[in-house]
């Protein structure tokens, strides 16, 4: 199977798009061209796909984007017996003449306008309509895969659920130690930024560092060098996820700090799962999904919304109770080993896309799949 993945809005290291199903596309023999903002995010595409460079979509010129994206969609489809995409922002770039298409749906759209808070007012209640509208023409014209159950509410329709899982070491990683808390993801505020910040402040005296390792949004930047330039914490930038998560090993605790937010609510945070993976425990704020993961799994510890000292108290506690933190950890891999290790998932999205394309498989799925680097 040729096979066009797109992305004009996701990193094109994105975990998701790159090293998990781009990944289980190559291992079963299929061929991939990749449409995705390289040269605007300083990557080298991987040497296994055909790649096509596009600008991104979050720079100054929105129209010029598109229509770049347009050239880029209709030059990838050429040959190619489906076409893949991850944006919402793409679907108005489709090619007429295109084969079997997918959308994979990452995130809720609507839900998440809510979060920007440089959005004018007026637009965040005139836009989650006009997206909901293009989500169901999609459904109409589109296969989906949706990112998480919860979808299901906005898309009746009956489509596989691929979820946001992650590579589990086989191994117990190395058990949780007492002085560096992490925070691996984009940074905003709905994210819980200012409550790190100042958690970072918190922990200071009691030698506790904060490492943040992940992008963050404009507004952010400042604040962020300025606890970095005071010495409050360290703030890595954009690292690609499996070199983040290495990175992240050993901490005395993940962090997972999102607001109450719609498009928060009812998923499931992808960060939760990538700490249980490397024995981390989780500090997280009481999400539905993310309680119910947390408690099942015996693997970490709540603590109430945009409250920076229970959290601080959180990890003080786990900081002098060593039994429990390594116990939280090994808890915390062992599920995510039997419940959400990706290559264990691989097989059901390669199946779904061919399927569609109506082309067999070329290779059987390797099992288990295994990225370059763990």
């Amino acid at each position: 199977m040729r096979i066009c993945v797109a992305t004009i809005v996701h990193h094109p290291e994105d975990a998701r798009i790159t090293h998990r199903q781009i990944q289980a596309l190559l291992e079963s023999g299929h061929e991939v061209t990749y449409i995705a903002p390289f040269t605007s995010c300083n990557v080298t595409p991987r040497p296994e796909v055909r790649a096509i460079d596009v600008p991104r979509a979050a720079g100054p010129r929105p129209g010029r984007t598109l229509r770049a994206a347009r050239s880029a969609l209709r030059r990838g489809v050429q040959d190619a017996d489906l076409l893949l995409v991850h944006d919402i922002e793409l679907l108005p770039a489709l090619p007429v003449h295109r084969p079997p298409t997918v959308w994979d749906v990452h995130e809720d759209t609507a839900g998440g306008l809510t979060a920007r808070d440089r959005l004018p007012s007026a637009l965040r209640r005139i836009l989650p309509p006009l997206v909901r509208r293009l989500e169901r023409r999609a459904e109409r014209r589109l296969h989906l895969i949706l990112a998480e159950e919860s979808f299901r509410s906005r898309f009746p329709g009956d489509h596989p659920v691929i979820p946001n899982l992650t590579y589990v070491p086989d191994s117990p990683p190395p058990p949780p130690g007492d002085r560096r808390v992490v925070y691996v993801g984009r940074i905003s505020a709905a994210r819980g930024a200012t409550e790190m910040v100042e958690l970072a402040r918190l922990l200071k005296p009691y030698g506790i560092r904060l490492d943040l390792i992940g992008p963050v949004d404009a507004g952010i930047r400042p604040m962020l060098r300025d606890a970095q330039r005071v010495g409050l914490l360290d703030w890595f930038g954009y690292v690609p996820n499996r070199h983040a998560l290495r990175m992240a090993q050993g901490a005395l605790a993940g962090l997972s700090l999102l607001h109450d937010l719609p498009n928060h609510r009812e998923s499931m945070p992808a960060k939760v799962i990538e700490y249980m993976a490397r024995g981390i425990p989780v500090v997280t704020t009481p999400l539905p999904g993310a309680v119910s993961l947390v408690e099942r799994a015996g693997c970490g510890v709540i603590v109430p919304f945009r409250d920076p000292g229970a959290v601080a108290e959180a990890v003080l506690r786990l900081r002098d109770d060593p039994e429990r933190r390594t116990a939280m950890g090994a808890h915390g891999h062992a599920h995510a080993l039997r419940h959400y290790h990706w290559p264990d998932h691989a097989a059901e999205f390669v199946t779904a896309l061919e399927r569609w394309a109506d082309v067999p498989g070329t290779v059987p799925l390797p099992r288990p799949i295994r990225p370059v680097t763990i």
